[in-house]
């Protein structure tokens, strides 16, 4: 493996691959996975590039805070680049793209400025100048930033040509967003060989391209309706797919349905074991189409931006279950050990249990009194115990300070600290399990505890005799802070 100075590196030369079980079988259908970029986007090249060029140009500077509005890819790539590159983010982006899309952007540095669903692609748009005006923000203004064209023809344009080699290229398929791959690797695949077919798809319901109507200056364009195809076409054609269009570079606009998105990602994954997005599936309805009119021996690149994990709470994984549907469940009764589906008492595991000993160990008993004394909310925890997460998550959504002791970390392994705690805790709570929990002082148990009384009031009944200040008006279910197969409607499981 090469080795790098910066993840910004490894943005690029991603894999062309042959299609073996879904292309026609005379005609060689290659796709360009672009999910093997770091944050598992093309659009990771663009930010890249946005970014760069800015800093060249002076356009940027040092420390400044970047925006943009994004369906969520530029947004994730333009995360990874301010993250590495010391800017803070700022990301505009309508309520309606997926819940994983917002969560990477955060997790990533990222403050994420929500915009009406109503007001589409123009409206995420318009919110980022608007905060760039008033805040005197860096707006990276991809939909028309040439900087965005230029690394799709310096970097994708060349790989593909590289990677097909000498065969000749009969066409090359697209969707389109910003328009910055569309025109950048158009323009040099059509200056290499102009035999190469160039395929735009869209969405069949939201034809900008095909109804052959001029984009309207600073409004939605007639023709666009919502669509499944998260990144592809905003309801209106931005200036470089424009460009792309008077220059030529399109030789055809192929609609692609919805439905067909879906079928041919799930296709993809489950055929080819290759995951992608709804917008990889749908780009390669288009690609198929063209491939069964292509000539035998035919070479056809189709492109797939991007990775299909962030589609989790998208129709995409509608009918994707959590639980054992029944096949699995016949399967996992057709031979009689380790049933998920039948009561059993399970036996705490033996690193949760304390050992019964004739003489607490005194160090460990003055470590506890000391703890105790230190902070008013004490948690003796196991950093992976998913109890004791769930309890953690109850204390930060209440803004409850507490004291953890990981009997686990790496504090409590010296002379193995952690295992002469347990006997000690258990001995004094009358309880062998972890977490547990005291407040004042007092011992209020474990995790289920914790939930019982947030529930009946008595939690908070002790944090105010103690002065702790917690949100007294949260509204939490707290059994939905545990993972789902820790839930209780699994209690039998």
């Amino acid at each position: 493996m090469a080795r790098y100075d910066s993840i910004l590196d490894t943005i690029g030369r991603t894999p062309l691959v042959r299609l073996a079980r879904l292309a026609p079988p005379d005609v060689n259908l290659h796709v360009k996975v672009e999910a093997f970029n770091p944050m598992g986007s093309v659009k990771d090249r663009m930010a890249l590039a946005v970014i760069e060029a800015a800093e060249r140009s002076g356009a940027l500077r040092p420390g400044q805070t970047v925006i943009e509005a994004t369906s969520g890819n530029t947004g994730i790539g333009l995360a990874m680049v301010c993250a590495r590159k010391g800017y803070p983010l700022v990301v505009t982006m309508a309520e309606s793209f997926s819940l994983e899309r917002r969560r990477l952007l955060r997790f990533l540095g990222a403050r994420v400025v929500l915009t009406p669903a109503a007001e589409k692609g123009s409206g995420m748009l318009a919110k980022a100048i608007e905060l760039a005006e008033t805040h005197g923000y860096f707006l990276c203004r991809q939909f028309e930033n040439e900087a965005n064209a230029e690394v799709h023809s310096r970097t994708t344009a060349r790989e593909i040509l590289d990677d097909v080699g000498d065969e000749p290229l009969h066409a090359w398929v697209t969707g389109f967003g910003t328009g910055g791959t569309l025109k950048g690797v158009s323009r040099v695949l059509k200056a290499a060989d102009p035999r190469t077919r160039v395929v735009v798809a869209e969405p069949d319901n939201a034809p900008l391209l095909g109804s052959g109507q001029a984009q309207p200056p600073g409004a939605s364009h007639p023709c666009f309706r919502p669509h499944l195809m998260q990144g592809w076409s905003p309801d209106f054609i931005s200036p470089l797919t424009q460009q792309a269009l008077a220059e030529g570079l399109a030789d055809e606009v192929v609609p692609v349905a919805g439905e067909a998105a879906l079928r041919l990602a799930r296709d993809l994954a489950r055929k080819e074991g290759i995951f992608a997005g709804i917008s990889g599936g749908a780009t390669l309805a288009a690609a198929l189409a063209v491939a069964r009119r292509a000539p035998p021996g035919s070479h056809v690149v189709c492109m797939l931006p991007d990775t299909g994990e962030r589609y989790q709470s998208t129709p995409l994984f509608a009918g994707i279950e959590d639980e054992m549907n029944e096949e699995e469940l016949a399967l996992s009764r057709s031979t009689p050990g380790y049933r998920f589906d039948l009561p059993a008492a399970v036996p705490a595991p033996a690193s949760t249990v304390a050992e019964p000993v004739a003489t607490l160990d005194a160090e460990a008993e003055r470590f506890v009194d000391d703890t105790l004394a230190r902070a008013r909310v004490v948690m003796f925890a196991l950093a992976w115990c998913e109890f004791c997460w769930a309890a953690r998550k109850l204390f930060d959504r209440l803004g409850i300070p507490y004291l953890t002791v990981e009997l686990d970390g790496p504090a409590c392994q010296g002379d193995d600290l952690g295992g002469r705690l347990r006997p000690v805790l258990a001995r004094r709570t009358g309880a062998a399990t972890i977490p547990q929990i005291a407040i004042g002082g007092e011992w209020l148990g474990g995790c289920g505890e914790l939930f019982a009384a947030w529930r009946d009031g008595s939690l908070g009944e002790r944090l105010a005799a103690c002065g702790i200040a917690y949100d007294a008006e949260a509204e939490i279910d707290p059994e939905r802070l545990l993972p789902a197969w820790l839930h209780p409607r699994h209690a039998t499981a």
